[in-house]
């Protein structure tokens, strides 16, 4: 993210300043919400290698807002290189992960997770909110209503006829959503405001308490750089410490807003290695994805936290 690109979130977020360092603080930290009894985990082997990815293109809307969406996904071919568009669909059943963009984003802003996630064995639909710098539109919940519309649609086309994911989308094991800064607070206003009872794996990205738990049965990975000038990470503590388990926390050590989203840095490989195996863990039922977390997410610079039972 370059400077300018930073200096203009933090600008926008200072917009909703009663939301990030005033209102949301208001709410205090709510005790941890019993959740209810844990879904059962499908039982069936994670993929074990990276697959190629492939993308297409939706032009869905929710009501007059558009959400123009990509889908990346697990395509035939080997691994590596850029997404192919309309690739057939590599052999298989997975599961949806989806990611959401922050401030001045859209479906490419954030290539590293979106590819990530797609070739480690995920279908990830990644849209582009139509007015991509109202956070009053955050705090409103029409992004997270957004999100839920892009996973209805994207479960739909497991059935529908011709669609190029029938039968490849599993439907039964819940959804993962993620998301970076205003996209992060869409994430957990997900959790929390506007719940989607169908989510079973959360991971918020730099993002601000959005409300109260409402007692979903997701596991949530919060990341986040305690040096963050744009959303404060006091407030992601809080809505953490909210949460009851299983729940974890990575803290990038003196990182700002989104230098850890980015290859090259230092402790890039620790927010890829977690956010995948979050994932694989909460939607393959993958324990050996579990056992690795620590392990992936440690390294100078980086702290981790975790509740997973």
């Amino acid at each position: 993210m370059s400077m300018n690109r930073r200096t203009a979130l933090s600008a926008l977020l200072g917009l909703g300043a009663a939301g990030t360092t005033g209102a949301a603080s208001l709410l205090g930290a709510a005790p941890a919400v019993g959740r209810p009894a844990r879904r059962p985990v499908l039982s069936r082997s994670a993929p074990t290698q990276d697959f190629a990815i492939g993308v297409r293109e939706y032009n869905w809307s929710r009501g007059s807002r558009r959400i123009f969406t990509k889908i990346f996904y697990p395509a035939t071919g080997n691994p590596g290189g850029n997404p192919v568009p309309n690739a057939p669909l590599a052999d298989g059943v997975f599961p949806v992960a989806h990611w959401n963009h922050g401030a001045y984003g859209n479906s490419d802003s954030y290539a590293s997770q979106t590819h990530a996630i797609a070739s480690a064995g995920f279908i990830c639909p990644a849209p582009s909110i139509s007015d991509n710098t109202n956070i009053g539109s955050v705090y409103g919940g029409e992004w997270s209503k957004d999100v839920s519309e892009v996973i209805t649609q994207t479960l739909a086309l497991n059935d529908g006829s011709g669609s190029p994911f029938a039968g490849h989308i599993d439907t039964a094991a819940g959804v993962g959503v993620s998301g970076h800064s205003m996209g992060g607070m869409t994430v957990h206003g997900l959790l929390t405001n506007w719940p989607d009872d169908r989510i079973r794996a959360a991971v918020p990205v730099a993002c601000v308490d959005m409300g109260n738990p409402a007692g979903l049965d997701a596991n949530v990975l919060f990341i986040h750089g305690d040096r963050d000038p744009t959303c404060q990470y006091s407030l992601a503590r809080q809505a953490y410490q909210e949460l009851s388990a299983p729940k974890a926390f990575l803290t990038h050590v003196g990182a700002d807003h989104a230098a850890y989203l980015n290859p090259g840095f230092p402790t890039f490989d620790q927010t890829q290695n977690t956010l995948v195996d979050w994932f694989r863990w909460s939607l393959y039922g993958d324990t050996a994805a579990r056992d690795r977390l620590p392990g992936g997410a440690t390294a100078p610079g980086t702290n981790w936290e975790a509740v997973l039972d």
